[in-house]
């Protein structure tokens, strides 16, 4: 499409009211745009567009066209280039392993207890807000501590009154969620208590004993 790579080069930096004739050109051209979300004129006694685009109902003579490009098409990135983009934007950045200390002194309550570590939402066979939503309605979700040998996952019996989700959309998967609830490890009756985002289902979480002292949390308090 010729016309579509005059189009680009007018819309990267030339002004289309001050190129020589356009204002003389007395064709009606179409807005198209591809599934790139690419836009491009195309003249209206040609028909329908190419494969590929399709006219977006707007209409006029050229440099009428050109103005509605330079006003919607603010990104030039292919919308396939934006979304890779994006996904890794979301990807969680790597964390420090911190492997259990196995000695006799130190078991892992100990470990979980001391300091905050990476935690994650452990879901099956989905892996989304959606699903994460699920298990809290039910009460009863899984997490997972990635920083121990081999990872620790333990069942929560969520404690909604201590929790906190009025801060997180679980339809478009974005904000944090405050995570509390109870369970026993290794013959010890602990609280688990977590902070995520819900864009990686994943954040920070520690152990208490119950009836030991409380620490206070970043999206709690």
């Amino acid at each position: 499409m010729a016309e579509h790579e005059n189009t680009a080069a007018a819309v990267n930096g030339q002004s289309s009211a001050s190129r020589s004739g356009i204002d003389d050109d007395e064709t009606v051209y179409q807005v198209v745009v591809n599934q790139e979300e690419q836009y491009s004129i195309w003249p209206g006694y040609r028909g329908n567009p190419p494969a590929g685009w399709r006219a977006i109902g707007v209409s006029g003579n050229k440099s009428l066209c050109l103005a509605h490009i330079n006003q919607v098409w603010t990104d030039m990135r292919p919308v396939s280039l934006r979304r890779r983009m994006e996904e890794a934007a979301r990807q969680p950045a790597a964390q420090p392993v911190h492997p259990v200390d196995e000695s006799p002194e130190r078991n892992l309550v100990e470990f979980l207890e001391q300091g905050e570590h990476r935690v994650e939402a452990s879901l099956r066979p989905e892996r989304s807000a959606s699903a994460l939503k699920a298990a809290l309605d039910r009460g009863y979700v899984h997490l997972k501590f990635t920083g121990t040998r081999g990872g620790t996952e333990l069942g929560v019996q969520l404690d909604v009154e201590h929790s906190r989700l009025d801060r997180a959309d679980f339809a478009t998967g974005s904000g944090a969620i405050h995570l509390e609830g109870t369970l026993e490890l290794d013959g010890v009756d602990v609280r688990c208590i977590a902070d995520l985002d819900l864009a990686q289902l994943a954040g920070n979480g520690w152990l208490q004993r119950v009836g030991g002292p409380a620490r206070s949390s970043t999206v709690h308090s």
